[in-house]
């Protein structure tokens, strides 16, 4: 079977890339595209050298951004009929959804947001919806995930790529930190300003970063999503904040890090898995997946500044390395299992309110 995996962030690597190993190893030819999107190719290529890139990042502003997937849609459309794969997958990557059911080819999406406005079309056209158990009880068939398409998997995403992780020890001092024996480490992801979910600003991040970096001992490390991110820290002059401008290893960061400090997203969770103390600031509506992590003492939501100026430096972290192996090794064959459906029947053609969409290809 030929298995199209489309790679529209950057933690989507890291998601799929025991998956690929997988499906590769039982024989399936797995081809691969990418978004030039935050460290998305930057990343894949590091693991794929062969990734196709298709497409660039999302703009501001709800038109620019129709008119950016409407691009993306077509380009992966034409990919798409020179490669005939037999099936799509990808993390809500809407113009892969899309571009497979314009050419009939059946399409798996996982995600772990319930709030995104965009799960409308990618649940509606996706062949099979791949979701965490945290998400059960929640009403998704209004968003076009009913019953007959959904697929539950026992934990988050995140563990099905944690469990292969080992820390490179090495990250930390190539950033230029190199004394952590009298300096506490605080990592810190910025908001997913550009998502069409987190539409307001979110004050309390930066208000955040600047009171916990003017500590002279703190070391504060800021993964930012976009340029205009980097410039609005450079803009602080905080003597004790390292903006990287190029992807890092964030997992072995935030392994180190005395507290992570996460805006919303994957890095957060990833964060919480590991077992390092761990706050959320993000500004949009709190996910499932958060509030699962929250009644298991893993994540606290943080209010205010006070919260966090009392800073002390850990001990080691009390992740479960031995569980996040096993619980990796039964995740990935979730998502292996739900690329390779026997029997997958062919997507049903799209109706005629979204004939302006077969057009692209013409």
């Amino acid at each position: 079977m030929k298995i199209w995996i489309d790679l529209a962030n950057s933690p989507h690597t890291l998601l799929f890339e025991p998956v690929v190993s997988a499906l590769r190893e039982r024989g399936h030819e797995v081809e691969l595209t990418a978004r030039e999107n935050a460290q998305t190719v930057e990343l894949a290529r590091s693991r794929w050298p062969e990734v196709e890139v298709i497409g660039g990042e999302s703009p501001r502003g709800r038109m620019a951004k129709a008119k950016a997937l409407g691009m993306r849609v077509a380009e992966l459309g034409r990919w798409c009929r020179a490669h005939r794969p037999d099936v799509a997958m990808s993390h809500n990557s809407y113009a892969q959804i899309a571009a497979a059911r314009v050419r009939r080819v059946p399409a798996v999406t996982a995600m772990d947001f319930e709030h995104q406005p965009a799960n409308h079309l990618a649940f509606r056209l996706a062949r099979t919806v791949l979701l965490p158990e945290a998400m059960a009880d929640l009403d998704l068939a209004r968003q076009g995930a009913t019953p007959a398409k959904v697929r539950f998997y026992p934990g988050l995403k995140e563990e099905v790529y944690l469990g292969n992780f080992e820390p490179d020890a090495s990250v930390v001092p190539s950033l230029g930190i190199d004394d952590r024996s009298s300096s506490i480490l605080v990592v810190a992801r910025t908001p997913p300003s550009r998502a069409l979910y987190h539409a307001s600003d979110n004050p309390l991040f930066m208000q955040t970063l600047t009171a916990v970096a003017a500590a002279p001992e703190v070391r504060v490390v800021v993964l930012a999503r976009h340029a205009e991110q980097r410039e609005a820290l450079a803009r602080l002059n905080l003597a004790n904040l390292v903006v990287p401008s190029t992807a890092v290893d964030s997992r072995s960061l935030m392994h180190a890090a005395d507290l992570v400090i996460g805006a919303g997203g994957t890095m957060t969770r990833e964060a919480a898995l590991l077992g390092t103390p761990t706050v959320t600031v993000f500004a949009g509506r709190t996910p499932a997946v958060d509030v699962w992590l929250e009644r298991r003492g893993r994540l606290s939501r943080l209010r205010s500044v006070e919260q966090v100026l009392s800073l002390v430096r850990r001990g080691d972290p009390v992740g479960d390395r031995e569980h996040l192996r096993r619980r990796s090794q039964l995740l990935v064959e979730h998502f292996v299992a739900a690329a390779t459906m026997e029997e997958m029947p062919p997507a049903r053609p799209i109706d005629a309110r979204s004939a302006v969409v077969e057009r692209v290809f013409a």
